[in-house]
């Protein structure tokens, strides 16, 4: 053997290399408090999700719709399930996927908590929803019931386009036409009660679930304006909003060729 590969100094050089390499291979496997996601499924709130009607409206005549409105998801490894650090090294070099903190993702990390929490903001964004939508078209809460089946999604970022999917029905844009003037719209965003349409998160990934399933046109909290602008699949065009109202005009603009907002 030589007698460079035998001297002390070498071999403790060796040495701090070995136990660099294991430390880097034990924490490439190790688990991290991050999860990683990539674009989900889209339901279109004036169809069918998976065979089941999503807005069934009671106590009012509706109307007939064309066009759709999309709400949009994203899909995660299960609540719990840890990352590695290989894992989200490959997932930030993957355009189509992304790795966020977990709790960013999901409210509990037990599977059986986090499924109980996410229904919970789903039935809130369905309830907000209804009474936004409602008080926007100066309807009684007690004259309309709505129900909404969107299967096992959750959470509540659905809220935004549950609300224009109900004034499309009943009123569509007030002149006879559909919000969506016939095209595919789709958006993201939580709702409160006064119509207020607030950030969700994702938003990159959603753009790309939305393009895929051919929306040309994404409503998105004004404030994930930058978010949405990350890689923005080509043809797809952003439209912030604030409000349900200003979700309607935006809608109307585009219809009639007005000034539309843009991020």
């Amino acid at each position: 053997m030589p007698a460079a590969l035998t001297a002390p100094r070498t071999r403790a050089l060796a040495l701090c290399g070995a136990l660099a390499a294991a430390l880097f291979a034990v924490a490439a496997l190790a688990p991290l408090p991050y999860t990683l996601t990539w674009p989900g499924d889209t339901a279109d709130v004036l169809g069918q999700y998976k065979g089941h009607q999503v807005l069934t409206l009671t106590g009012a005549p509706t109307r007939a719709t064309e066009g759709q409105l999309r709400m949009v998801t994203i899909s995660a490894t299960n609540p719990g399930e840890k990352t590695t650090l290989w894992t989200a090294l490959k997932a930030w070099a993957d355009k189509g996927e992304a790795v966020l903190p977990s709790d960013a993702v999901y409210p509990q990390t037990d599977p059986a908590k986090a499924e109980q929490v996410t229904a919970q903001q789903m039935t809130q964004s369905q309830d907000s929803a209804t009474v936004a939508a409602l008080a926007y078209l100066h309807l009684p809460a007690s004259q309309v019931k709505v129900t909404v089946d969107l299967g096992a999604i959750g959470g509540p970022s659905a809220g935004q386009m549950l609300a224009l999917g109900i004034i499309d029905k009943l009123a569509g844009d007030g002149s006879g036409g559909d919000l969506s003037g016939g095209k595919v719209i789709a958006g993201t965003g939580t709702i409160d009660n006064d119509g207020n349409v607030g950030a969700v998160g994702g938003v990159p990934l959603k753009t790309k679930a939305a393009a895929q399933d051919g929306a040309t046109v994404f409503l998105v909290p004004r404030g994930e304006c930058a978010d949405a602008k990350v890689d923005t699949p080509a043809g797809l065009r952003l439209v912030p909003v604030t409000t349900l109202a200003g979700a309607v005009d935006a809608l109307k603009a585009l219809k009639s060729g007005g000034a539309v907002p843009s991020c």
